[in-house]
């Protein structure tokens, strides 16, 4: 009997960690889509800086989230994507909306330089045009290589990207800090770029 649970009880434990890691996905890609892009799938109302009550989130999720689960969510989010205000009544995503609201960033000086990562198969177009916020608020830049890679890794075969930063703020354009650490820029045109790995650079 010993012996049973000696194998059993570490792979039960293994599976329960498992489930609670996919539990947390799932939480936060829900947070994401409805504090940054569709609040109005779960009948959410955001206030003019992306803020939303915390209640109507619980009351409305049908992942039948504890405010436990979304306090962990918030508090463990590897890219910090989430904060809460003071007395923890309001949630918002710290960057990444589509969704029509007016950030409350303060202008800051870059380092001289940030990085972007992206997938090999929007390079050409990026060379083209260079890096252009979508249907984002900002285009989002990383202080260094390693958390650039975590991000566009996702999309596809990695590129890293190095921006000029200092000479961009020389020129102008204006960047901002979220609240989670990411660098924001309306745009970064092609001459501020500089490809750091490619399958066509040595």
């Amino acid at each position: 009997m010993s012996y049973l649970f000696s194998w059993v009880i570490p792979i039960l434990l293994q599976t329960i960690q498992i489930m609670t890691k996919n539990r947390e996905t799932k939480i936060s890609k829900f947070l994401s889509y409805v504090l940054r892009h569709q609040p109005e799938s779960i009948g959410l109302t955001l206030d003019k800086n992306g803020w939303a009550n915390v209640a109507d989130i619980l009351e409305n999720s049908k992942l039948r989230l504890s405010f436990e689960e979304l306090k962990y969510v918030v508090a463990n989010n590897d890219k910090q994507r989430f904060s809460f205000n003071d007395d923890l009544t309001l949630i918002k995503a710290n960057q990444g909306h589509t969704a029509n609201v007016e950030l409350e960033f303060q202008p800051v000086i870059p380092p001289d330089m940030l990085y972007h990562g992206t997938a090999q198969h929007f390079l050409k177009a990026i060379q083209q045009k260079g890096l252009l916020k979508g249907q984002r608020h900002h285009v989002h830049l990383s202080k260094d290589i390693q958390t650039a890679s975590k991000v566009g890794q996702r999309h596809g075969q990695l590129i890293i990207l190095m921006i000029d930063s200092k000479k961009m703020q020389y020129d102008g354009h204006q960047f901002y800090l979220s609240d989670n650490h990411i660098y924001l820029v309306d745009k970064v045109p092609t001459n501020y770029l500089t490809v750091v790995n490619s399958p066509n650079v040595n």
